[in-house]
């Protein structure tokens, strides 16, 4: 009987291990489970759970969104994509690099000084002269999406914009986003600037393991002071699914007349995360609501 119960637990143990190891993933860090693999304790790779489709899987919602991917974030494995390879304007999601150059060139309680702002479409309130630290600026930059926190931070954290851009194409190789451009700071439309929903999910992956963007891009709304603490910015994040949607945690909208919507979220429950992309979408709330509720519904995290 012993020996039947071994059996049988080193075929399901191989079953799950072939199911893991036909997954597609993304993120390149993720243990790789060898072809040979020896049944035993000493052997066997460090793995975590894993999401696989219930039994009474249902297909996923169908979504206006030009491009968008599905991705649970410690196994790196795809839940749902579409147009995954197709490259379109990133809109202010932009926005999550820019923070990333800035945290990795200057310290969050450097204080800068304000240039030539630039507000349109959004802003946190800049005004010229403004001496502002780096840390309020990140909080105007991701919670009130603002262009002029944006070109800011670029100006302050390396020679110039340009400079700045340059770091957040450096950046962007250095993570791993092989179909990714940047030529401005805030999203702002240019046919040179450009990314895919993959390379969203791998941004947003890398943004919030910081634990100062992680609080900043799941904060519904704050204020913030200037150096003096005589000026103060009111900012409010325009994500509306922060505190609507169970386990949301950010991270970043963006919306230009070229990209049309675009949405990045990441949502916990169970101790189960996952990442959502939506790009050229028509309704980048509803869409990403959908996703987030049906990757939850449809799949069940398990150990090999």
């Amino acid at each position: 009987m012993t020996l039947t119960k071994t059996l049988i637990a080193t075929l399901v143990l191989l079953s799950a291990l072939a199911i893991f190891a036909s997954g597609e993933t993304i993120f390149p860090n993720y243990p790789k489970i060898q072809q040979e693999v020896s049944i035993s304790s000493q052997s066997l790779p460090d793995l975590y759970p894993y999401p696989v489709q219930k039994e009474n899987y249902h297909e996923p919602p169908d979504i206006s969104a030009k491009s968008a991917v599905v991705v649970e974030v410690v196994s790196g494995i795809i839940l749902f994509e579409k147009n995954p390879h197709t490259k379109l304007l990133p809109a202010s999601t932009t926005k999550l690099m820019t923070a990333l150059v800035a945290l990795e060139k200057c310290s969050l309680d450097q204080i800068v000084t304000v240039g030539e702002v630039v507000v349109e479409p959004t802003s946190m309130g800049l005004a010229p002269g403004d001496n502002i630290s780096v840390r309020a600026l990140l909080y105007g930059l991701l919670v009130n999406s603002g262009n002029d926190a944006a070109f800011t931070l670029a100006a302050s954290c390396a020679g110039s914009v340009g400079d700045f851009v340059r770091e957040m194409n450096y950046k962007a190789r250095e993570i791993g986003l092989k179909n990714t451009h940047f030529t401005n700071p805030a999203g702002f439309d240019d046919p040179a600037q450009y990314t895919i929903s993959r390379d969203l999910a791998k941004l947003a992956r890398v943004a919030i393991a910081s634990p100062i963007l992680a609080k900043i891009v799941s904060t519904k709304s704050t204020v913030v002071t200037d150096a003096t603490g005589s000026k103060t910015y009111f900012l409010e994040n325009i994500n509306k699914l922060l505190g609507e949607v169970v386990g949301l945690e950010g991270i970043k909208t963006g919306q230009t007349e070229g990209s049309q919507e675009v949405l990045v979220t990441q949502t916990t429950r169970s101790a189960n995360t996952i990442i959502t992309v939506v790009l050229g979408s028509l309704d980048l709330f509803a869409e990403s609501k959908s996703l987030i509720e049906w990757a939850f519904e449809n799949h069940v995290w398990v150990t090999p």
